[in-house]
C-alpha cells in the first residue's frame, strides 16, 4: 500500500521541482543511490522499471526507503498496463508514470488515490488525461518537444501540470527554460545520476550535483 496520497505526492513534485529517474539491477547499489539523492535534499525517486525482475530491485528499495530515509517517496515508472501497476502499487508505489495515455492505468490508480503521470505528446492527450484526472502530465519526450510546447499549451490552459522528462539537464540555461516556459517540475535521469556516477560509485558527487540542481531550481522559481 502507498504511503502518500496523490495530493501529497503532487505537492512535493511542487516543491522540489525534481524527480529523479533511476534503474539498476544492483539493488546495494540502488539504495546508495537513493541515499545520496536524499541527502542531496531529493523526497522523490522514479524507479524506471525496465530490467528482469525489476520488481525485487524496487520492493528491496522502497522497503529501505521506508526504514532509513523518512519521507522519501518512491514511485514507479516506464509502466505500460494496469496489470504492472497493480503489482507496483501492491509493493508500496507512491506513485506510477506511464510513457503513454493509457486509460486503463488511470482507472486502476484513481481506484486507489495514487498519482499517475501519464506521458502525452498533444494537447488532444492532455485534455483527456485531464478528464481520467490527471493531476500531472509528463511531458514525453521532452527534447522532442522542448519548453516552447509547454508555453503554448500553458497560454489556454494555465491549470495544466506538466513534468518534462527527456531533454532536461542540470545546465542553468536548460532549466531556466523549462521553468519560465511553467512546467511544474522535471524529470530527470542519465543527465543527473549518470553513468559516469555510476561506474565510478561517486555517491559523494552525486549528492553535491543533487544539490546543487534543486537549489538552482530554487534560484530560477524566484527570479521569476
Amino acid at each position: 500500500m502507498a504511503t502518500y496520497t496523490r495530493l501529497e505526492v503532487v505537492r512535493v513534485m511542487q516543491e522540489t521541482g525534481m524527480v529523479p529517474l533511476f534503474y539498476h539491477s544492483d539493488i546495494e547499489l540502488g539504495k546508495k543511490v537513493l541515499k545520496a539523492c536524499y541527502d542531496g535534499g531529493a523526497r522523490l525517486m522514479e524507479f524506471t522499471a525496465r530490467g528482469d525482475f525489476a520488481f525485487e530491485v524496487f520492493l528491496a528499495l522502497n522497503k529501505y526507503s521506508l526504514k532509513e530515509l523518512p519521507g522519501m517517496i518512491m514511485g514507479v515508472g516506464s509502466i505500460t498496463d494496469a496489470s504492472a501497476a497493480s503489482f507496483y502499487m501492491q509493493m508500496g508505489a507512491n506513485f506510477v508514470v506511464t510513457p503513454s495515455l493509457r486509460e486503463d492505468i488511470a482507472i486502476v490508480c484513481n481506484r486507489r488515490k495514487i498519482l499517475w503521470s501519464p506521458g502525452c505528446g498533444s494537447l488532444t492527450e492532455i485534455n483527456k488525461a485531464e478528464e481520467l484526472g490527471c493531476e500531472l502530465i509528463k511531458l514525453f519526450p521532452g527534447s522532442t518537444y522542448g519548453p516552447g510546447f509547454v508555453k503554448a499549451i500553458k497560454g489556454p490552459q494555465p491549470w495544466t501540470s506538466i513534468m518534462p522528462t527527456g531533454g532536461v539537464s542540470t545546465e542553468e540555461a536548460n532549466l531556466k527554460a523549462w521553468f519560465d516556459a511553467g512546467v511544474t517540475c522535471v524529470g530527470m535521469g542519465s543527465k543527473l545520476i549518470s553513468k559516469d556516477i555510476l561506474e565510478g560509485k561517486d555517491f559523494e558527487g552525486l549528492q553535491k550535483k543533487v544539490a546543487e540542481t534543486i537549489k538552482l531550481i530554487e534560484t530560477i522559481r524566484r527570479k521569476k
